[in-house]
């Protein structure tokens, strides 16, 4: 039997065994206020074995050839390089 969740008006959660065919309660267990709200939640999907995306949960060799191949301290290590219009000298004003 699936377990139900509902919350009353006065802000009581309350957790009820009902069948699928029970029909949903009405009132508060607590303080018998009602109507009372089903609450949902999302349950997790975890696609896994062949067949689907291989970015999606790839594996750990996957990734350790990936860090090997571009490794960050490659990037920190080079020098900013200046493009050619920053070398150029800007003209100085010609006074008269």
């Amino acid at each position: 039997m699936p377990i139900y969740e509902y919350r009353c008006p006065n802000g009581h959660t309350f957790e009820l065994f009902q069948k699928m065919s029970d029909a949903p309660a009405e009132t508060c267990v607590t303080c018998g206020a009602g109507p009372v709200e089903k609450l949902l939640f999302p349950v997790a999907v975890h696609f896994k074995g062949s067949g689907f995306y291989s970015t999606d949960y790839g594996s750990r060799k996957t990734k350790a050839a990936k860090d090997a191949d571009t490794p960050a301290d490659k990037k920190a290590d080079k020098p900013a390089e200046k493009s050619s219009s920053d070398a150029k000298p800007k003209p100085s004003p010609e006074t008269g």
